[in-house]
């Protein structure tokens, strides 16, 4: 017995628990790949997979439905990898370890990859049960969504015969979702140059943060941990001659950094002078984000005299530069929906490797060219500071079709089962769709999923009702 079998449609519980035991992070999916394409053969539905692990699964149309439109069933099969420290779970070979919490699925210690796990599984349940009428059902499950949407810029469409996609890659129900940002990865490199230094080694630490996805939390006002430390290593270097061993924070561009350290080294008569400059320097950020990120711990904790390589002046200032002086977070509002995001960057990993320094953003704009001036600048700011950057995984905006009729179907079947009116609306976070639309002439696509909180991070839950209530939406949805 599963730990989520009690829980109702069983079959979509059953599915989702089965893909959370096979590992299955962003670059790590042919397990859970082959496993969807096992199930198509199992019942001796239509298959393809391609290189990248994409898998496409067809169910010919239920009697009566033979002249319906077909009808694209998408999500995901990777997901965010992360973890508390303490937690030993390897992703590369692990499953999950599942619990409930009240009306809540999560995993205990790492995230949960509700996003999307539950889109497979949802769709699997949909393919597996021959009571549903339905039409042609075509499956699209992508690979290395989560890391610049690889998958489906590799996908071959060639087989499908649908005009029409529920996307089930979204995280609130009630929510359907028309348009999406376009977005791209920016890595950036400094050469580090080096001395040997002798003195007390300390680690300087920034924690405690909430983090969240990029594209739908960037807008939160949540402290980025990796800016944070660099701003305090900045007032420290003010104040006290400290040299830089190493820095450390994040892993994924995509997710907004929960923590971030720093090895130091201070003269020995500082290390006091630095741990109070720590404290002033934690004594403001609390209170600058006291709403929304009143975790927020830094920590200067002094270990043994040692030597050790420390980057040079002229290195540290290019490195702090790249660190404080690069934009991040929201750089413009649109100006036709009210609230949403237009264009943003994250710093989502900084860390030190073959002799560089090593940023990494997520940068994301519903409008192209808005998008290309941004990379534009910060191109030529890290230039002027001797590093060099390059951009890839570049994926188009999602535009909002002003003529859709299965958005329109949408909100009239979950006005009719649910008895209230449905939001219609565009998302800052990247989808898929854009891709898509780009392969498919005259696509017709809508977003949708059931209740996720905190989607790439450790705290990630799904809501048990919510996912039985999105079933039920679905199903009429194909039905009619």
């Amino acid at each position: 017995m599963g730990v989520l079998s009690g829980l109702k449609p069983a079959g979509v519980w059953k599915f989702f628990e089965e893909i959370c035991g096979i590992p299955h992070g962003s670059g790590n999916e042919k397990a859970v790949s082959d496993y969807c394409v096992a199930f198509a053969k199992e019942r001796g539905l239509l298959v393809w997979q391609d290189e990248a692990w994409n898998v496409v699964i067809v169910k010919e149309a239920s009697a009566g439905y033979e002249e319906k439109e077909p009808l694209i069933l998408q999500g995901h099969l990777d997901m965010v990898c992360e973890k508390k420290p303490d937690c030993k779970i390897d992703f590369l070979t692990d499953g999950l370890r599942l619990g409930i919490d009240g009306d809540q699925v999560y995993a205990e210690g790492t995230t949960l990859g509700g996003d999307d796990g539950i889109a497979v599984a949802y769709a699997l349940a949909i393919l597996d049960d021959d009571e549903i009428p339905h039409p042609r059902l075509e499956a699209v499950f992508t690979t290395s969504e989560e890391v610049g949407m690889d998958g489906a810029a590799f996908l071959d469409v060639s087989m499908l015969k649908g005009h029409t996609v529920l996307n089930l890659d979204s995280e609130e129900e009630g929510i359907l979702l028309a348009g999406c940002a376009g977005g791209c990865s920016a890595g950036i490199r400094l050469p580090l140059q080096k001395e040997k230094k002798c003195g007390v080694k300390a680690v300087l630490t920034v924690d405690g943060l909430k983090g969240g996805h990029s594209g739908a939390e960037i807008d939160k006002g949540r402290a980025n941990a990796s800016r944070l430390l660099a701003l305090v290593l900045a007032d420290l270097k003010e104040n006290v001659n400290c040299g830089l061993i190493l820095v450390a924070g994040g892993k994924k561009d995509n997710a907004i950094p929960r923590e971030c350290h720093a090895e130091l080294l201070l003269p020995e008569e500082a290390v006091k002078e630095a741990q109070q400059c720590a404290a002033a320097s934690l004594k403001a950020l609390k209170k600058e984000y006291a709403s929304a990120d009143p975790g927020l711990s830094i920590r200067l904790e002094p270990e043994a005299v040692e030597e050790a390589e420390v980057f040079t002046e002229e290195t540290l200032e290019h490195a702090l530069a790249l660190l404080t002086s690069l934009p991040n977070g929201v750089i413009c509002m649109s100006k036709d929906i009210e609230g949403l995001v237009q264009t943003s960057l994250n710093l989502g990993v900084v860390q030190c490797e073959s002799g560089h320094l090593v940023l990494r953003y997520s940068i994301r704009s519903s409008v192209g060219a808005e998008k290309e001036a941004l990379v534009e600048q910060i191109r030529q700011a890290v230039r002027q500071e001797g590093a060099l950057m390059e951009t890839n995984g570049d994926y188009p905006a999602w535009e909002y079709r002003k003529d859709s009729p299965l958005r329109d179907d949408c909100v009239r079947i979950y006005r009719e089962l649910f008895g209230t009116e449905p939001k219609v609306e565009a998302i800052h976070a990247g989808l898929e769709c854009g891709i898509l639309a780009s392969k498919i002439p005259n696509l017709d696509c809508v977003s949708m999923g059931p209740d996720m909180k905190d989607i790439h991070t450790t705290e990630e839950r799904l809501s048990i009702s919510s996912v039985e209530r999105m079933w039920r939406y679905i199903l009429e949805i194909i039905k009619r």
